[in-house]
């Protein structure tokens, strides 16, 4: 069952959004080569505490973290390790928040120092990708026309692999609600998006094929070509004129501008979409 969002719920579920970025905007401050994955864990989950509220993440079905921390070939739920951050790595870190009753959630790929110009350019499109699906959630519009618009840009026009298992999701209550939100679709199909829908959209996209496989640690996802992989996520309300963004990047990309290990992921200006 779908459950759309009253102003009141929409506006906590913001405040959850807004302290995800929080979280991932300290992690952009001070993520470089020589820091471990352990070490932004332990950080974000002491700033997410310290405003009084829960790793959303941590325990969900049995997750040792706070964060998902998933490095180079890694799509998602990687978890955070010892084993330091190099010179060129990219790192996905996924975070989510329980405040109030209600998750937020939000995903950034951090690249670090010198990254591979054909991996940069995967980020460039995914994080581009992300606005371009956004743009479609609005009322009236199916969710179908989400996925197409994502798959369309990576897959159509710059042969990336698109993540077929794993989607995005309705969220509220509950860090995972109907809808699913994929990442690949037809237009016109799928569930019909009405006003107070609020959906986490996160496009998974690899540099090579869209094929994937499990870790021996049972919850790391990676490339099964071993290329590298990007991931970027919103939460958003779907509204009659223009979705809203709930998460908010702007923290994130701030940190980053300060941060010289760190390169920034624009979006690709030719291909810009209006909704920032």
């Amino acid at each position: 069952m779908i459950y759309y969002k009253t102003e009141e719920e929409i506006e906590l579920i913001r405040e959850s959004c807004l302290l995800v970025c929080k979280a991932l905007a300290h992690v952009g401050s001070i993520i470089k080569p020589g820091i471990s994955g352990e070490q932004i864990d332990r950080e974000a989950e002491q700033l997410i505490r310290d405003h009084k509220a829960e790793p959303g993440f941590k325990g969900y079905r049995g997750f040792p973290a706070t964060l998902c921390v998933s490095k180079n070939e890694g799509v998602v739920h990687g978890i955070p390790s010892k084993e330091e951050f190099k010179d060129g790595d990219i790192v996905s870190v996924d975070c989510g928040v329980l405040l109030n009753e209600f998750y937020g959630d939000s995903a950034f790929t951090f690249a670090i120092g010198e990254v591979a110009t054909d991996v940069m350019q995967l980020l460039r499109v995914t994080n581009t990708a992300l606005y371009k699906g956004i743009e479609k959630a609005v009322d009236g519009k199916r969710i179908g026309d989400i996925g197409f618009a994502i798959q369309d840009f990576c897959e159509r026009k710059h042969k990336y692999g698109v993540v077929r298992e794993l989607v995005g999701h309705g969220i509220g209550r509950h860090l995972h609600e109907a809808p699913e939100v994929p990442n690949y679709g037809k237009k016109g199909r799928g569930p019909k998006m009405r006003e107070g829908l609020v959906i986490a959209i996160e496009p998974m996209i690899n540099l090579g094929r869209k094929e994937i496989t499990q870790s021996n640690d049972g919850w790391t996802i990676v490339t099964k070509d071993g290329k590298a992989s990007a991931h970027y996520e919103h939460t958003i309300v779907v509204r009659k004129q223009k979705p809203e963004l709930l998460s908010d990047h702007s923290a994130i990309e701030e940190a980053i501008a300060k941060n010289p290990d760190v390169n920034e992921v624009p979006v690709i200006l030719s291909e810009s979409v209006t909704l920032r």
